[in-house]
């Protein structure tokens, strides 16, 4: 489906070497967040596996909410790489939870990992926050 978003304009356009040009170059230079992709497949993932295995109806709403937030949050950095405020509530929220979580049952399933993963997240969000500045 892709290629096929890749050829329409060069049916419609005569200069069909310019616009290949101009297609490949637009395609390349667009910034995917994959780690914030990665994280929203791990969130979602762990609360289908929690309902899967436990029956957990909870851990389904909670595992589909915070990973469709952490995806739409990926999606917005992709198209704007300053624009992290989604992604950075939402590991932060679920840094917080499931630290929380471990802490009082110091079982690293799942709650550990989350925890683990929500604050690598946090921390890289953090890091881009401070390397882009961002425009007043």
């Amino acid at each position: 489906m892709f290629s096929y978003l890749l050829l329409a304009p060069l049916l419609l356009n005569n200069s069909s070497a310019h616009s290949l040009f101009e297609i490949f170059k637009a395609v390349s230079s667009m910034s995917v967040d994959w780690l914030g992709y990665g994280y929203a497949a791990l969130i979602a993932s762990g609360g289908v596996i929690g309902y899967v295995k436990a029956g957990s109806v909870p851990s389904l709403a909670a595992g589909l909410l915070f990973g469709g937030l952490a995806g739409f949050g990926a999606y917005q950095i992709s198209n704007d790489p300053n624009n992290i405020w989604v992604s950075l509530a939402t590991s932060g929220a679920l840094t917080g939870i499931m630290g929380k979580r471990f802490y009082g049952s110091r079982k690293f399933m799942p709650a550990g990992l989350i925890a683990a993963t929500s604050f690598l997240m946090v921390g890289k969000l953090c890091v881009a926050l401070v390397q882009k500045p961002q425009e007043s």
